[in-house]
């Protein structure tokens, strides 16, 4: 057992919990965090990084497990839970066709340092601009967002395809833009991230894990509880 590897390990655990659901991208900061600890080798990381965010989604899952409990009991029953279950669907399925088909290809070119650093800067700027913004709120809570407004902010996820881009900031900025309020977009962008970031890093570590062999089983179990934790702290 590497001593140093768990460090680094538990660091990237920190970094990825409390940067995944505040508006600033987990991605990007995985990528800089990275390459400054000089954190195993690119696949190997790719991997980890992928598995340490299931413990961020769990933190989410943990945190809001009474209204999911709610929905899916509700389930066949609830016109609300369905109508809620729908629009995660909704909002789901532009950044998950998006990312089908242009994945591999956004990871070639802008997994690296400098287009990171990029849209950080550019979305520091997009996100001074949005609180100057004056709001028009016509949605207070998530149970009254419709389709159409569940699509609209699927559209916006679409830009945390770029890494550096947040996918939080990305949808909670157009959420109120498009009329939720703050808790709205908030909240439906913490929800929203459970389907997404789940067949996402499952999708990624069925290609990745011929990868993974048992060296890496420590440093994992220390990443995905770190997560986890933080991530919790993060939310609330």
């Amino acid at each position: 057992m590497d001593l140093i590897i768990l460090f680094k390990a538990m660091i990237m655990g920190i970094v990825e919990g409390l940067t995944e659901f505040l508006p600033i991208s987990s991605t990007g900061h995985l990528i800089i965090a990275g390459d400054l600890l000089d954190f195993m080798s690119e696949d190997r990381r790719g991997m980890f990084e992928i598995f340490i965010q299931l413990g961020a989604i769990l933190a989410v899952c943990w945190e809001y497990r009474k209204k999911l409990i709610q929905v899916l009991t509700g389930i066949g029953e609830n016109p609300q839970s369905m109508r809620f279950l729908g629009n995660l669907l909704i909002a789901f399925v532009p950044a998950g066709f998006m990312a089908f088909l242009f994945g591999t290809m956004i990871k070639e070119y802008l997994f690296s340092p400098v287009p990171v650093a990029t849209a950080f800067i550019t979305g520091g700027f997009v996100i001074f601009w949005a609180e100057r913004w004056r709001h028009i709120v016509r949605i207070d809570n998530v149970s009254e967002m419709t389709w159409k407004d569940a699509l609209k902010v699927g559209f916006i996820q679409c830009l945390a395809l770029i890494p550096g881009t947040s996918r939080s900031g990305a949808t909670i900025i157009g959420g109120l833009f498009f009329g939720l309020s703050r808790r709205a977009a908030t909240e439906f962008s913490f929800f929203l991230a459970i389907p997404t970031l789940t067949v996402a890093a499952v999708y990624d570590l069925f290609c990745h894990w011929k990868i993974f062999d048992t060296s890496m089983t420590w440093s994992l179990a220390v990443g995905f509880v770190v997560s986890f934790i933080s991530a919790l702290m993060a939310v609330r």
